[in-house]
């Protein structure tokens, strides 16, 4: 039987709106979303995961990024560990850096790329963010390549509004708004006057996750906020509508990987 291995190590970073992490697991991360754009390497080791496209495998040596909203999970090829390097990027940072360029809103359209030219300017990058004497012109300027390079190579131009059907895009305004707040599958429902299976195949079937999952997902991302801002783990979990500091622990591990007290420390 192959012991289960998680080292996490959340980086402390020199920008704000840029998240660091590094990750040494055969832990297996259920599908989830992040309200971020990542990009990151695979050190070493392999994995597979769900994406928009379908399955993919990434491979040491190779980069992996995935969008704001992008549902995706991932498994250890084999149960091995695998090595991996990520960056998680503020759209509202990545909108900044990349004001005057012409672009629009974006979205990462491979999850997974074999290129080399990519692979090393995130390298630099990560060095940058995460070194103790951060140089901010370096920073800047290795940032807004990367970004440039990604997507010149690996994005494409996000088209307006929503694709999603009237009843899941009224049940995810909802959740979107108070995930804090209880809600039965017959409310959101009967936002758009359909029964309550067909608003799940509806969800499951366009989102890759169930009403549920999502509503837990949005929990877990104000509770980072709230953590962020100096919340106690207590605390927030609350007020981002948990049953209490230990079911939020749970599924804030195995939604981001570590504990919210490291989570919170780390980004202090």
């Amino acid at each position: 039987m192959i012991p289960h291995i998680h080292q996490v190590e959340q980086h402390k970073t020199s920008v704000r709106g840029i998240e660091a992490m590094t990750l040494c697991s055969n832990h297996h991360f259920p599908r989830h979303t992040h309200d971020q754009f990542g990009c990151g390497v695979v050190l070493g080791g392999a994995h597979r995961s769900w994406s928009g496209i379908g399955q993919v495998e990434a491979s040491a040596g190779e980069a992996i990024m995935c969008s704001p909203g992008e549902v995706h999970d991932g498994v250890p090829i084999e149960g091995k560990v695998r090595r991996w390097r990520m960056l998680y990027f503020d759209p509202a940072l990545v909108a900044a850096e990349l004001a005057g360029e012409d672009v629009g809103a974006i979205e990462f359209i491979r999850p997974v790329a074999r290129d080399e030219v990519l692979v090393e300017r995130f390298r630099h990058l990560f060095g940058c963010v995460t070194g103790a004497q951060s140089d901010h012109l370096a920073m800047e300027e290795n940032m807004l390549r990367a970004l440039m390079y990604i997507l010149r190579r690996h994005g494409m131009a996000r088209p307006p509004g929503s694709s999603l059907s009237p009843p899941v895009d009224r049940a995810i305004r909802r959740l979107d708004a108070a995930p804090e707040l209880s809600v039965s599958l017959a409310e959101l429902a009967a936002l758009s006057g359909v029964s309550r299976f067909q608003l799940l195949r509806s969800f499951a079937r366009e989102m890759g996750i169930t009403p549920h999952a999502y509503l837990l997902q949005r929990r877990v991302r104000l509770a980072r906020q709230l953590l962020a801002h100096g919340r106690t783990p207590a605390q927030a979990a609350i007020l981002a509508g948990f049953a209490d500091q230990a079911h939020m622990t749970r599924v804030f591990v195995r939604q981001v990987g570590i504990t919210p007290r490291r989570y919170q420390a780390a980004i202090a």
